[in-house]
């Protein structure tokens, strides 16, 4: 899927967030739901300027309903403040809306959604862009810029830089949060934190 059939493709018949995720809390278009606790939609204002988009969401959100509440959820909170991006203007939602896990044990593992799965979702994706109508998206690592920008992406490369696709808003790509959880060395994973703080940073050239 490219950028152009993700903005250009169908969207929700909706006229607010709010009617929006009543529709996907239904959501049947592809077989995750059967596995998932809930659809997880996206949470913010409306009038967002920013809207930042995961992959997927994880135990923890399929567990409470809601975006990047989990361990994930709080390094991107205190990541927004520290790069000065006032959350207030943010809406946060994930490339897919339903939680893709492996079962081991009592542990639910995460796992990668895939292309069709993707492609299904970016339904609802496409529809909360149109709502929102941001001045810029936030792809937080490799599956939600891939999706937004219709082709590979190299986050170790890329990372930080402000995209222009045809008929989006620009995009800044950069790690999801969760990389700098799985860090073991504490001081490679606080190096790690700020340079996604320095990545957010971008952020405040399209706003201001």
């Amino acid at each position: 899927m490219n950028t152009l059939d993700l903005i250009e493709g169908e969207t929700a018949i909706a006229k607010s967030l709010g009617e929006l995720n009543g529709q996907a809390q239904h959501c049947k278009r592809c077989d995750l739901y059967k596995h998932a606790t809930q659809t997880v939609f996206g949470e913010g204002p409306e009038q967002a300027d920013v809207i930042l988009v995961g992959e997927q969401p994880g135990d923890r959100e399929d567990i409470l309903g809601r975006p990047f509440v989990g361990p994930a959820g709080a390094i991107l909170n205190a990541s927004l403040i520290m790069a000065g991006i006032d959350r207030d203007r943010c809406y946060i939602t994930n490339t897919v809306k339903h939680f893709k896990f492996t079962q081991r044990g009592k542990r639910r593992l995460h796992s990668k959604p895939n292309a069709g799965e993707i492609q299904r979702c970016s339904w609802w994706l496409r529809s909360e862009i149109k709502l929102i109508a941001p001045k810029i998206i936030v792809a937080l690592g490799g599956t939600a810029a891939a999706h937004l920008r219709g082709k590979t992406v190299r986050i170790t490369k890329d990372r930080g830089m402000i995209f222009h696709p045809e008929k989006l808003p620009p995009v800044l790509v950069t790690i999801h949060p969760s990389y700098i959880l799985r860090i073991r060395d504490r001081t490679a994973a606080n190096a790690e934190r700020m340079k996604f703080v320095q990545d957010l940073n971008q952020i405040k050239q399209v706003l201001t």
